[in-house]
């Protein structure tokens, strides 16, 4: 990749392009795996409201980080606590997307080694990820270390979907190995 990719906190002037991405690699990644009509319902205009929030909050947490080329933004990863407590991983990565020009560039890998690195520092020994155990993005995680750590079955737009969580529990020797 010849362009200088720049990572960095999200602000709230991104927040649509943030959606913008949300949106078309939901619309490419998850075709097939999840409802249709839920893919084609989905708009830059209405993702956009949570991505504003998601910025706004980020300006004081530094929880979701933009990865940039040439002043667009072409990824994003958003991470945090964990909302799963009954597995032991205190750190959560919530969100992880490169827009589809962009993928295979590693910019996924320096996104979640930045949040891996940012759990650490915020204390979280270990974290973890969830992802539709249909998606092919799952072999992304175990290549990146993500060790199979529990299974669920969500409702999600009139359907059940299995999901599948990686971990990483221990988040320094990781960083120091294949991250940072």
């Amino acid at each position: 990749m010849s362009e200088l990719v720049v990572l960095r906190p999200a602000l709230p002037r991104d927040a649509d392009a943030i959606a913008r991405v949300h949106v078309e690699t939901w619309q490419s990644a998850y075709a097939g795996l999840v409802p249709a009509d839920y893919l084609a319902r989905m708009s830059v205009a209405r993702s956009s409201p949570q991505w504003h929030r998601a910025a706004a909050r980020a300006e004081k947490g530094n929880d979701l980080v933009v990865a940039e080329i040439d002043e667009e933004v072409v990824g994003f990863v958003s991470f945090g606590p964990t909302r799963t407590p009954e597995i032991p991983y205190s750190g959560e990565v919530y969100a992880l997307y490169v827009a589809i020009d962009w993928q295979g560039e590693g910019l996924g890998r320096r996104l979640l080694a930045t949040a891996l690195e940012a759990l650490a520092k915020e204390g979280h020994r270990g974290a973890m990820v969830w992802v539709l155990a249909a998606n092919p993005a799952r072999f992304f995680y175990e290549a990146m270390g993500g060790e199979r750590a529990g299974e669920r079955r969500e409702a999600f737009a009139g359907t059940d979907l299995e999901e599948l969580a990686y971990g990483w529990p221990d988040l320094e020797s990781w960083l120091a190995q294949c991250g940072g």
